[in-house]
């Protein structure tokens, strides 16, 4: 297991400093993780990444280098450094579930620990959670525009370094990718390892016919041809029939072909009609080649016979919105054991915070649907046999009361006085979770153009103390 506690920025311990030398560092606060949604590629969010936070948290402490490195700065002193040289995590963290549909300024991530230690993780939790989450996110939109058909991940080579590939193919599976290129990723995480050839494998040898006759000798089982090296439908598919008849001689079924260029609607309505005509309607046709949800979609628009699709740079870098915009705010301090709400305010309304401790609830109708969530304080607790009325944060005109209904709080305890308290599903159960919890939404609310907006409301007393603190600071 990697240390990684000096991946975080300068500043985290330039103030950790601070409240050591102020005769804070045992001062405990609260604070919030959350996502500004930029836009409909982020109007929902899948929740990623939390098995590596949990890895990193087991794992802070400085090493020795790490002490010498940092006396070299010339800027923290010797009490300080042996305080970081005895440094352990001693907080409680809660989080949503990974693989969990959450939404913008949802608290995902709460974290209550002497401001000593919450300070330190921030920039790792965030670096860690923005872009498994980013990645679940955009691998779950493709998955929904394939519409039933499977989804490979295939953007190791594209990936912004072995990380991000390794832990963007993790985050693409939660989000219903059926496998990834990535063996490590595969080994690491007992997930499918999927492929077939390249180009240069047909180029190797003297014809077409002869790379695909090779590959097919080597691989019956799971013969997949690429068969658009050359000409796709002159050339590539018809060897790949010679190919599979050969096969079928030997006892074996050809898996089918991929198609990697051109007008890919076009070429896989032909290539299906001539696999059908000769015999092989069983054969699937994959199609790669810089896709993403909106070209998939447009695709199926136009009738693409295509049953797999691989999709690798477009979901690994999520290109259309590169990062999800997580942030970490101190939400409350503790004084003399009572909680101290606070707030960050803005010009800006989307940056202004929700303050105190909170938990978060999704409520569902009497079908199991989501209707809404209800962000409110830790101390507030509902009756569902009682009638409750939620209210727009904003348009507080704007209300739903609700009868037949049934709550349940998102987040779980991860830590509890710096132990782990909670074990990781698998990879697969989480996938699962993901797929239950899109189950329960409606269609309107996952459209990749124009979703409609899901309903994220704050309790009444969470309101109250909001807008109580906003007036109060506005005044000075």
């Amino acid at each position: 297991m990697r240390n990684l506690t000096m991946m975080t920025d300068l500043y985290q311990l330039t103030m950790m400093y601070g409240y050591y030398k102020c005769g804070m560092r045992d001062n405990i606060a609260t604070f919030d993780m959350f996502y500004r949604s930029k836009g409909d590629s982020t109007h929902y969010a899948i929740m990623a990444g939390v098995e590596q936070l949990m890895e990193y948290i087991d794992n802070l402490h400085f090493d020795d280098d790490d002490i010498e490195y940092l006396r070299g700065l010339n800027i923290f002193d010797e009490d300080f450094l042996t305080e970081l040289r005895n440094f352990k995590f001693h907080g409680d963290i809660q989080a949503v579930p990974e693989g969990t549909i959450v939404f913008s300024h949802e608290p995902l991530i709460r974290v209550t620990a002497p401001i000593f230690e919450a300070q330190l993780i921030e920039t790792a939790l965030l670096t860690i959670i923005n872009h498994q989450t980013l990645i679940a996110t955009k691998a779950s939109r493709v998955v929904q525009a394939a519409e039933g058909g499977t989804i490979m991940e295939f953007g190791l080579r594209r990936a912004q370094g072995p990380d991000a590939g390794i832990y963007g193919a993790r985050a693409a599976i939660i989000g219903g990718c059926a496998g990834t290129s990535n063996v490590l990723t595969g080994q690491m995480y007992d997930m499918p390892a999927m492929g077939t050839h390249a180009h240069s494998w047909v180029m190797s040898f003297p014809t077409e016919l002869d790379a695909f006759r090779k590959y097919a000798e080597l691989f019956p089982t799971s013969c997949l041809l690429l068969v658009d090296t050359y000409d796709t439908l002159r050339s590539g598919v018809p060897n790949a029939i010679t190919v599979f008849r050969e096969l079928r001689e030997r006892g074996y079924e050809p898996k089918g072909i991929r198609l990697d260029s051109g007008d890919l609607a076009y070429l896989s309505r032909e290539a299906r009609k001539m696999l059908d005509e000769a015999g092989f309607p069983n054969a699937i046709i994959c199609a790669s080649g810089d896709l993403d949800e909106n070209l998939i979609r447009d695709l199926k628009l136009q009738g693409a016979a295509i049953d797999t699709w691989g999709v690798g740079t477009k979901l690994i870098t999520s290109e259309d919105c590169p990062s999800l915009g997580g942030v970490y705010k101190l939400s409350a301090e503790y004084v003399d054991g009572q909680v101290v709400p606070k707030m960050k305010i803005s010009e800006n309304e989307v940056k202004i915070t929700n303050p105190g401790v909170k938990k978060l609830y999704r409520i569902y109708d009497k079908d199991g649907m989501a209707v809404a969530d209800l962000i409110a304080l830790e101390h507030e607790h509902y009756d569902t046999s009682k009638p409750l009325t939620i209210y727009d944060p904003v348009n507080t005109w704007k209300s739903m009361t609700l009868t037949n209904y049934t709550m349940k709080e998102l987040q779980v305890p991860l830590f509890r006085n710096g132990e782990r308290v909670y074990q990781s599903p698998s990879l697969m159960e989480i996938q699962q979770h993901c797929r239950e919890e899109l189950s329960t939404f409606w269609d309107q609310y996952k459209r990749l153009l124009n979703p409609h907006r899901y309903k994220v409301d704050l309790s009444d007393s969470l309101w109250m103390l909001k807008n109580s603190m906003l007036q109060q600071l506005r005044r000075g």
